[in-house]
């Protein structure tokens, strides 16, 4: 009789030589490495199931916004093309692609290199083989020469689903988050520019002032760019309580909206948000077949504002037949069951026959 022994989290251990799960505190996981059934979803539907029942994002994973909204825009079909810009977890991609076949074609971009490879596996599991799926590793400025790169004369569809996917903003050694202690970090692709506290401790007090009113409008810009310039920040917690104390008298729920929109600010500047989207919509016209469609969801003014424009000004330049009046938002529904939505604008342009 071997000595096995279940240790409560649904590992063994003994004899058969399997390693016991490290335990963790209370009833319930709570740190993003403990979540280990969240984080298998195919091996645990049923917990995966009850977070999403809950409202919440089950860790290592990516709930798709607005999903019916860009289908009734895209309008995919059998035998189409179409391009995801932000492939991430492949929510949207996966709907698109089940209206495609037969005869459809996916191009996923993701610039993410330690996202994009389980992505990309968990698409192929599915059955989506290299004859209707492809994965290029860019961020979308690419978009024109990943087209090019399939010999294709354009797509039928385009999709961009700007910001930051769950996984990485869950994942504490991504940086991206105040909620959780990690490496300031926030780089989507970690092998490639430099960090967050890389910028912060090079940065002079009017330089982070601009950028902080730049990418998130923030109200308090001159004293946190005083105050936190050239400092060095080794974890995020480090540079919510800088934020803090460089604001005394501040209430607490605006000292919380501001420590967000810090953290925004840096992550749009460190990944060079704002100029790959500039570049991104320049491109698109031209990446587009007679009639094609582009779907964009944006979180934040300062990316809706450049996806506006750039609508507006290739309507009025005969690059587009139709845009969107207005933004389409997430319904009250899905708000509630994913708060991740409130934020999201959806816009869409449509290309001339």
């Amino acid at each position: 009789m071997s000595d096995e022994r279940d240790d409560g989290t649904g590992e063994s251990s003994g004899s058969t030589g399997h390693m016991r799960r490290k335990r963790y505190s209370g009833t319930h996981p709570r740190r993003f490495h403990e979540k280990y059934k969240e984080l298998a979803p195919e091996r645990y539907p049923e917990t995966v199931q009850r977070v999403l029942e809950s409202g919440k994002t089950p860790a290592g994973t990516h709930r798709s916004i607005m999903v019916q909204e860009i289908l009734d825009v895209l309008s995919p079909c059998p035998g189409s093309r179409a391009v995801d810009c932000t492939l991430g977890w492949g929510g949207h991609s996966v709907e698109l692609l089940s209206r495609m076949m037969p005869g459809g074609h996916l191009l996923g971009l993701d610039c993410d290199p330690l996202e994009l490879p389980r992505t990309e596996a968990r698409l192929r599991g599915m059955g989506y083989d290299a004859g209707c799926f492809t994965a290029v590793r860019t961020n979308f400025a690419g978009l024109s020469k990943a087209v090019m790169g399939l010999g294709w004369d354009g797509a039928d569809m385009i999709l961009a689903d700007l910001g930051v996917s769950s996984m990485q903003i869950d994942n504490p050694e991504r940086g991206f988050s105040v909620k959780h202690r990690g490496p300031l970090d926030m780089r989507m692709n970690p092998n490639k520019g430099i960090s967050a506290w890389e910028l912060v401790l090079g940065a002079s007090a009017q330089k982070l002032g601009a950028l902080l009113l730049e990418n998130s409008d923030e109200p308090h810009w001159e004293p946190l760019g005083e105050r936190l310039a050239g400092r060095r920040f080794g974890t995020t917690m480090d540079l919510a309580k800088a934020v803090q104390a460089a604001l005394p008298g501040v209430a607490e729920e605006e000292l919380k909206l501001t420590i967000r929109r810090t953290f925004q600010a840096l992550r749009i500047a460190v990944n060079d948000e704002f100029g790959v989207l500039d570049s991104m919509l320049a491109q698109l016209p031209f990446s587009l077949r007679a009639g094609g469609r582009v779907a964009i969801l944006t979180f934040h003014s300062g990316e809706d504002r450049r996806v506006k424009r750039a609508f507006r000004d290739g309507l009025a330049l005969g690059h587009y037949a139709a845009i969107a009046k207005e933004v389409v938002r997430a319904t009250p529904e899905e708000r509630r069951a994913n708060p991740r939505s409130k934020s999201a604008k959806l816009r869409w342009a449509v290309a001339p026959r």
